[in-house]
């Protein structure tokens, strides 16, 4: 997963991260480990906030572009 990488280069926190989530910060620093899943919810919508497609999150591309919106 991308997640540290994506936080990083926007000079993002964990803890920003966590709050944002309604999570606490070790819990969120385990996604980024790899320590414990991530919620499918959480993921689509750490996808919206950082503009990117859950593909890119999840490493399956390498192109960030989300895709358009479902009607």
């Amino acid at each position: 997963m991308r997640l540290k990488d994506i936080r990083e280069d926007r000079d993002l926190t964990q803890r920003e991260i966590a709050e944002f989530l309604h999570i606490r910060q070790n819990t969120y620093s385990q996604y980024e480990n790899g320590q414990r899943s991530l919620p499918l919810e959480a993921l689509i919508k750490l996808a919206r906030y950082f503009g990117v497609s859950t593909d890119y999150i999840l490493g399956l591309t390498d192109h960030p572009k989300p895709y358009p919106p479902a009607k």
